[in-house]
């Protein structure tokens, strides 16, 4: 089957379970179920999804080139698996729970606004990332890369300044709960 190259399409209110595999450039996704979906080998370049449920999608090898979700619920997404090469996003008002961005490299992504109650940073490179107003409930920072991040707008994180790189990374005194360090 071939696969689709589609360019500068709007996809509204649907069920896309017939979704056809593909590329997709400077498309919008408004309202669309695509939870449990394999999007596996899929390509989303420049793309915006808004509103959508994305719950439980398969991600192995997609690529999100330049993608911006925006109040969309992404609950338990592998980020991990997903294709690195050129690899950047960022989220607005977004439900990311359970999600994993484990040993993935995205520096200077925006979270801004969004939930992120158990999600798994752990090895993550977040460099220069901004947490702006996150709920960042049960987050797992072990060996991660949070140099030059900002997370004084956001709350509930426990960092370990031990096990974490955070050269320059900007934190507000009641946003953390730090964990404590043995002599």
């Amino acid at each position: 089957m071939k696969e689709a190259y589609v360019i500068n399409q709007v996809f509204e209110n649907g069920d896309f379970s017939q979704f056809q595999k593909g590329e997709y450039e400077n498309c919008i996704f408004r309202n669309c179920h695509l939870e449990y979906m394999d999007l596996s080998f899929f390509s989303f370049n420049d793309c915006e999804f808004i509103g959508c449920n994305l719950s439980m999608a398969k991600l192995v090898s997609t690529a999100f080139r330049e993608v911006v979700f925006k109040e969309c619920k992404m609950f338990g997404l592998h980020f991990d698996e997903c294709n690195e090469f050129g690899m950047s996003f960022r989220f607005e008002g977004c439900s990311l729970n359970n999600s994993v961005f484990y040993k993935t490299s995205i520096k200077k992504t925006l979270f801004k606004n969004s939930k992120l109650t158990e999600v798994d940073f752990a090895e993550a490179d977040l460099s220069n990332s901004v947490f702006n107003n996150c709920d960042l409930s049960g987050a797992i920072f072990e060996n991660s890369n949070l140099e030059k991040a900002d997370f004084r707008t956001s709350f509930n994180y426990t960092i370990d300044p031990a096990s974490n790189r955070l050269k320059k990374a900007k934190f507000s005194l009641f946003g953390s709960a730090w964990a404590t360090l043995s002599p």
